[in-house]
């Protein structure tokens, strides 16, 4: 990982935003979804029809909205560290809060994913294709659920803690976590729903 400058932070040594031990974290967990990623795409060349048949029940609309909630998500988090570096402390109470919605947002359109796959009868025992369906996505969700709670406790520290110009490493930390989860589902949606 490289340093990443910021066009207002005083020229010194270059570093690492966010903290040491969340980036070797997400390092891990990178690594850990590559190699299902790799083991799907494995199975899919095994049982192309099997993989097709499967995705075709896919709702692409909620595949695509979930997209633009992650992305918009990171917007928000990339905005609220912005305004705590300038330190505009409800601004970047606010931005985070606005992530933390995009998270929950996430979640409620997955919970209705799965509740319509239930309602179909629809479940890990159908196919390989829906256990991978399931442990790949359900998998991603405890990371969006995680990356949402880490935002909120940003969010709620934000009311006794004045991060400024020269404290940000929490906000850092927990929006380096949000956008490992954006980045992981930029890589899921197209593999999971969309390749054939």
């Amino acid at each position: 990982m490289t340093a990443c400058a910021h066009p207002d932070e005083p020229q010194g040594p270059p570093r690492l935003h966010g903290d040491l031990a969340m980036w070797i974290m997400i390092a891990a967990e990178m690594l850990s979804f590559g190699v299902l990623f790799v083991v799907f795409a494995v199975a899919r060349m095994r049982a192309p029809e099997v993989f097709a048949a499967g995705q075709r029940t896919l709702d692409l609309g909620a595949g695509a909205l979930n997209t633009a909630v992650l992305l918009t998500g990171s917007w928000c988090a990339v905005r609220g560290v912005a305004a705590f570096r300038a330190a505009r402390h409800r601004a970047g109470a606010h931005w985070t809060w606005g992530a933390v919605a995009c998270g929950l947002g996430f979640m409620v359109v997955k919970a209705q994913e799965y509740a319509h796959k239930a309602a179909q009868g629809i479940d890990v025992e159908d196919s390989d294709f829906f256990r991978f369906y399931y442990l790949l996505t359900g998998f991603h969700a405890l990371h969006v659920l995680a990356a949402t709670l880490v935002l909120a406790a940003i969010a709620l520290r934000s009311r006794r803690r004045r991060w400024g110009p020269d404290d940000t490493h929490a906000p850092e930390t927990a929006a380096a976590l949000w956008h490992m989860v954006d980045l992981l589902w930029i890589l899921l949606f197209p593999l999971v729903y969309v390749l054939r």
